[in-house]
C-alpha cells in the first residue's frame, strides 16, 4: 500500500520534470526492486556462535520463530518435531545465499551438533541420548550458513527430555519439559529446522558438520 502511495507520487514528479525537459529516475535507496533483498537478509554481526558461525541480525518484526516438540518412541528413540512461523525450509541444491525467512535447523544435543534438517520432523537415535536429562536444541540458520539472530542472540528453541534406561531407552520424564513452544526469539528458547548442506563461504559455515540423516558417533 505505501510502496502504491510512493510510486504514483514519483510518476507525479517525473511528469512535472519532463515538462521541463528533465530526465527522471530513480535513487539506488527507493523503489519495489532494490532495498528488499538487502533487508530481509539482515545485516552480518562480529559476533559468532559456539560453532565460530556468524550471526545475522534481522529486526524482530522480520524474525522467525521455532518451536521443538521431542517425545519418547517405544524403541527408544525419540520424535522431535518443529513448529516454525516466519521461516520455511529450504530444499536441497539451494544456493548458498541468505534470504528472508528461509534456511536450515541445525539440532543439538547438549550443545553438540548431531543432525541438519529440512523438515519439521526427525528421529532421534537412543545412542545419542544415554541415560540422565538433555537438553535438545534447534537452532535457525540462512542457507549461507549464518545464524539468524535477535538483538545479538540467535534464534533458538530447547525442549529438555530425560532417558531412564541405561541402554538409553527414551521415557518421559514427569519433571522435564519436553516441550518448548513458540513463544518469542530468544536464547532461552532454541529452535529446530532442517539445514542445507552448508557450501565453504567466509560467514563460517563447517562443511563437515552431520548432515541430515547423518549422525554424530
Amino acid at each position: 500500500m505505501s510502496w502504491t502511495r510512493n510510486s504514483f507520487a514519483a510518476l507525479a514528479v517525473c511528469v512535472l520534470l519532463l515538462t521541463g525537459s528533465v530526465s527522471c529516475g530513480t535513487s539506488g535507496t527507493d523503489g519495489p526492486d532494490r532495498p528488499a533483498a538487502t533487508a530481509s537478509a539482515g545485516r552480518l554481526l562480529d559476533a559468532t556462535d559456539e560453532d565460530g558461525r556468524r550471526l545475522r541480525e534481522v529486526g524482530r518484526e522480520h524474525a522467525p520463530e521455532v518451536g521443538i516438540e521431542v517425545q519418547p518412541e517405544a524403541d527408544g528413540d525419540w520424535r522431535v518435531r518443529l513448529t516454525v512461523r516466519g521461516f520455511r525450509f529450504s530444499p536441497a541444491g539451494t544456493p548458498a545465499t541468505a534470504a528472508r525467512g528461509r534456511g536450515l535447523a541445525y539440532l543439538y544435543v547438549d550443545g553438540e551438533l548431531v543432525s541438519r534438517l529440512r523438515t519439521p520432523d526427525h528421529r532421534l537415535p537412543a545412542r545419542l541420548v544415554p541415560r540422565g536429562t538433555h537438553h535438545v536444541t534447534a537452532r535457525l540458520y540462512a542457507d549461507d550458513g549464518t545464524v539468524w539472530a535477535v538483538d545479538g542472540e540467535p534464534v533458538e528453541n530447547t525442549a529438555d527430555i530425560t532417558a531412564s534406561d541405561p541402554g538409553g531407552a527414551a521415557a518421559a520424564d514427569p519433571a522435564a519439559d519436553a516441550t518448548a513452544d513458540l513463544g518469542g526469539v530468544t536464547t532461552a528458547d532454541p529452535m529446530t529446522v532442517p539445514v542445507a548442506e552448508p557450501a565453504a563461504d567466509p560467514a563460517g559455515t563447517d562443511p563437515g558438520a552431520p548432515d541430515d540423516g547423518e549422525r554424530a558417533s
